[in-house]
């Protein structure tokens, strides 16, 4: 019979994927055997270890992080269950890089809403607009999504961001929004969105403290750069 066939229960006990984590920790484990675990089975033709070394031959982890449901789905072996399985393994790691055990985030620099975004919004091929509602202290409260797809003036109204902030009591607003590109240069129609939204939140008595543009690795602040008054 082929090993392609063989299936787990028929591995040696000290060969197979879970009971080693469970003798030698995690760590002692490749890719592929913590990807069996998590998916469990194979197909009729080949066990999940062999599936799970075959999709690491042909994806690394970062690919296979960014991979979206429709992509996974197209990978031999691996359905609608097991695609979600993978995305949603991947989604709780970018959680946890982005977890902190403060109750709550405290805002001091541009580099704080860098550190606290830029895990979630790194692999995005879209850019997505993000608010972060914060107290008196500077706090964040939430993390408030605004809109997916190329910012526009005419299509950010500020209706949309300041609903969940006056439903918070917030006393101010960071914007935030990436550029899937890596560049975070602030482009005219990010420079037009943010004056407009400054303006709206004036009369709201609501701040917008700062607008920052998270590029791959790098930030630029709307503030720092005089266009947040």
């Amino acid at each position: 019979m082929s090993d392609y066939k063989i299936s787990i229960h028929d591995m040696p006990m000290d060969e197979r994927p879970r009971e080693r984590l469970l003798k030698y920790g995690p760590e002692t484990l490749s890719n592929a055997e913590l990807l069996a675990i998590i998916l469990r089975t194979g197909s009729q033709k080949e066990n999940v270890i062999n599936m799970c070394s075959r999709i690491f031959s042909e994806y690394n982890i970062k690919q296979l992080s960014q991979a979206n449901i429709a992509n996974l789905t197209k990978i031999h072996g691996i359905g609608t269950a097991k695609a979600a399985q993978i995305a949603a393994i991947f989604e709780l790691a970018r959680k946890l890089e982005g977890f902190s055990d403060e109750p709550k985030r405290k805002i001091r620099s541009p580099a704080d809403v860098y550190s606290i975004l830029y895990p979630g919004m790194r692999e995005h091929k879209r850019e997505r607009l993000v608010a972060l509602l914060l107290d008196t202290k500077n706090q964040v409260i939430r993390e408030e999504l605004i809109s997916i797809g190329s910012l526009n003036a005419n299509i950010v109204h500020p209706r949309e961001v300041f609903k969940a902030a006056l439903m918070e009591s917030c006393a101010s607003v960071i914007l935030s929004h990436n550029h899937p590109s890596g560049d975070p240069t602030p482009s005219r129609e990010d420079i037009a969105v943010t004056e407009k939204l400054v303006e709206g939140g004036k009369l709201l008595g609501i701040d917008v403290l700062d607008h920052v543009v998270i590029g791959d690795g790098r930030y630029v602040s709307l503030k720092d750069e005089g266009y947040v008054r």
